[in-house]
């Protein structure tokens, strides 16, 4: 249990489905725990992050140990409340905000940002959407828990899957945004070049539209013939997914629009090489021609002829698999990212006695 007259800094996560922020806090926070006090808070969270309940903000006193605490929201929701505590119930605090969007905020959001005390970008191109000074600190990942398996056919074959011949992946939630159909319509295009090749499609549909939208899409695999080719796989735990990253020979991240994307990185810690569209943080994570390559966004075409193209030359596949591991060692640890705000908090903390 912790206690609040410990806490230096709280990090809130008020959406109750898992999303990239949520796993951003239920990553970091555990880490960040052994060098300061920090906790989370939110309608759920896994047992093993050090957090407060909601209501235990309304109660906990107005100082912490280091006078003021920090507040470090990644939602307009999170920095409402921040503003509220600090301004309506007169806790101490030092508001911090990640921003993570690209593209042009909307009033509210520029209103509620130059309410910060400190705010951080996830990439470059995040930053320059901002209308204030920003810190870049991009997202890492558990490079001890993404990791390369040995032998990846015992693993394909614990997992129930195909032990022989190229398999392909997709993780993440269904829609339209996230590219799910152009990663589909290029698999229909691209398999019968490969008759050994398979495809995994996993992930969460979430609400009617989205649901609608996968269907569809298992119509068209059907239609196509690839029944038993193209697999749609239910979204697995959170602490699951680095396995199903290991089995793969190739991810592809088709997305429309992202704000970071971790899966790219995630993927290329096991030593799997991506493709992935010119999006978010995706071109300074893919080294193109290096650990995979990028294409442009919603270009069926494109996105083909690269998954062809990789599926075709075994040997460059293998070399990108060989460099792909030690790309994310080098720049995307989450102990890196971790230390990184970790300074920012003890810039406020000091600022803030």
């Amino acid at each position: 249990m912790t206690h609040l007259k410990d806490v230096q800094v709280i990090a809130p996560n008020f959406k109750r489905r898992l999303s990239g922020v949520t796993a951003t806090v239920v990553r970091l926070v555990p880490v960040q725990a052994r060098d300061i006090g920090i906790v989370a808070t939110g309608p759920v969270l896994p047992p093993e992050v050090p957090q407060i309940p909601l209501r235990a903000l309304i109660t906990m006193p107005r100082s912490g140990p280091d006078g003021a605490r920090v507040w470090h929201a990644r939602r307009n929701l999170e920095m409402i409340a921040g503003l509220a505590l600090k301004y309506l119930l007169g806790k101490r605090l030092r508001l911090m905000f990640t921003s993570a969007s690209q593209r042009k905020q909307t009033g509210l959001t520029r209103w509620l940002i130059r309410r910060m005390d400190a705010i951080v970008a996830t990439s470059d191109k995040t930053a320059a959407y901002l209308e204030c000074p920003a810190t870049v600190i991009m997202h890492g990942i558990d490079i001890e828990g993404f990791a390369p398996e040995r032998d990846r056919r015992a693993l394909r074959m614990r997992l129930g899957m195909p032990p022989d011949g190229p398999l392909i992946g997709c993780y993440g939630r269904i829609r339209a945004q996230k590219g799910t159909d152009a990663y589909v319509h290029a698999l229909i295009r691209v398999l019968d070049r490969h008759p050994d090749a398979k495809a995994l499609v996993m992930g969460r549909a979430v609400g009617d539209a989205d649901t609608r939208f996968l269907e569809a899409l298992r119509d068209d695999v059907r239609k196509a013939g690839l029944e038993g080719r193209i697999l749609f796989m239910p979204e697995v735990p959170t602490e699951a997914m680095a396995d199903w990253y290991a089995i793969l020979d190739l991810y592809v991240a088709p997305q429309r629009w992202e704000g970071f994307g971790l899966t790219p990185i995630e993927a290329m810690a096991t030593g799997c090489p991506v493709v992935a569209t010119r999006v978010g943080a995706f071109e300074a994570l893919v080294d193109d021609g290096t650990t995979g390559t990028l294409v442009p966004p919603d270009d069926i075409p494109a996105l083909a002829a690269a998954i062809d193209a990789a599926l075709g030359d075994p040997d460059r596949l293998q070399r990108w698999r060989e460099t792909a591991r030690q790309r994310v060692e080098d720049h995307f640890s989450l102990e890196t990212e971790a230390q990184s705000l970790l300074a920012i908090y003890r810039k406020l903390l000091t600022q803030g006695r």
